[in-house]
């Protein structure tokens, strides 16, 4: 068994691969990457960059992975939609209309071979100081959350693009930034079984593929780690919404986690706890927490029946979806811009506005 890489996902430096970057995905199996603005120029360039990492996949493509919301986030900005935020989107009250965007947002995306966005954010703003979640939430109760995850998972993934339910077991209620500092969450399990949970539920029963584990310490789980960390939120996450698929950690560079965990103990343990794969900024962290995986699988510090769990779990996953890939053919990428979907779509929010 030589195939860890495959429970990494790690950003790139630029608008192209580098010679390391190159190394690092053909020669341990790279599960993904994760793309930002300084990975993007245009649509066809980023085409072109995907393309150029697909090239040295091993036998099933990697996980192309984006921030990709609507409002303030959304990493691509040239040529691509802007659509509103979305607790604007949800005040219109139109899960059709969430469908529709989604699905535009997808479409555009998949044209240049992202195949996996971080949304929706199941996440209920409780807490009106909450800036880090803010209009990224749908609404503030539970039931205003969980009519519109459902539209957007479907939108997503009926358009060939993976959707990752966030961030388990919900962010709603803290106001702390995970980049830098660790957030606490001081609701009872009574409250998160009939608040916070409900939205993820929702995403577990409409199919979603990922969800994503936060940096929070949520003290009536585990008042030691956060839940991206702790074996009892993953068990809660499997127990409480029967989510059989694939659990993806928050950003392991964040000082959330820094700050207070070693680069080992912070791999080792989300594994350890429940996590399938591992985020990353960069390749140099992902690099290192991989030698440490190795070294932990071989000493048997991790279990290797686990980590064949973890793996079996993503390769399904990949041979599901992905086992009819084809490169980008780049001269049709513009096709899926400025659609007359997209078109009638901005209009309408327009003149909803005015």
């Amino acid at each position: 068994m030589d195939n860890f890489g495959q429970l990494f996902i790690t950003g790139l430096k630029g608008t192209s691969l580098l010679p390391e970057e190159i190394d690092f995905i053909k020669n341990e199996k790279l599960g993904g990457v994760f793309l930002s603005s300084v990975n993007f120029e245009a649509p066809a360039q980023l085409a072109e960059l995907v393309n150029s990492i697909q090239k040295h996949r091993d036998e099933y493509p990697l996980f192309i992975s984006v921030d990709h919301e609507g409002g303030r986030t959304s990493r691509f900005k040239t040529h691509f939609s802007q659509f509103p935020a979305m607790l604007d989107l949800a005040n219109l009250n139109s899960p059709k209309l969430v469908f529709e965007v989604h699905e535009v947002m997808a479409k555009e995306l998949n044209a240049c071979g992202v195949n996996l966005i971080y949304s929706p954010c199941c996440d209920i703003l409780t807490n009106p100081d909450n800036k880090f979640i803010g209009d990224r939430s749908y609404g503030r109760d539970a039931q205003t959350v969980e009519k519109f995850i459902s539209a957007a998972i479907r939108g997503v993934q009926t358009s060939g693009v993976l959707a990752c339910a966030k961030h388990f077991p919900g962010h709603g209620e803290t106001a702390r930034d995970p980049q830098f500092d660790l957030p606490l969450v001081k609701t009872s399990i009574e409250e998160l079984r009939q608040r916070e949970l409900v939205p993820f539920l929702k995403a577990s029963r409409s199919r979603v593929e990922f969800v994503l584990m936060g940096h929070l310490l949520v003290d009536a789980l585990d008042d030691k780690f956060p839940a991206s960390l702790s074996s009892k939120a993953y068990e809660f996450l499997r127990q409480e919404t029967k989510f059989t698929k694939i659990a993806i950690t928050d950003d392991l560079e964040l000082r959330a986690i820094t700050d207070r965990f070693g680069r080992e103990e912070a791999a080792l343990g989300a594994l350890a706890a429940g996590a399938d794969i591992l985020r990353y900024q960069s390749l140099e962290e992902a690099s290192k927490a991989l030698l440490a995986v190795r070294e932990a699988v071989r000493k048997k510090v991790l279990k290797k029946d686990n980590i064949i769990e973890k793996l079996g779990r993503i390769e399904r996953c990949k041979k599901e979806h992905f086992s009819t890939y084809q490169p980008i053919y780049i001269p049709k990428i513009t096709e899926a811009f400025s659609s007359a979907a997209a078109k009638k779509l901005l209009e309408q929010f327009r003149v909803m506005r005015a």
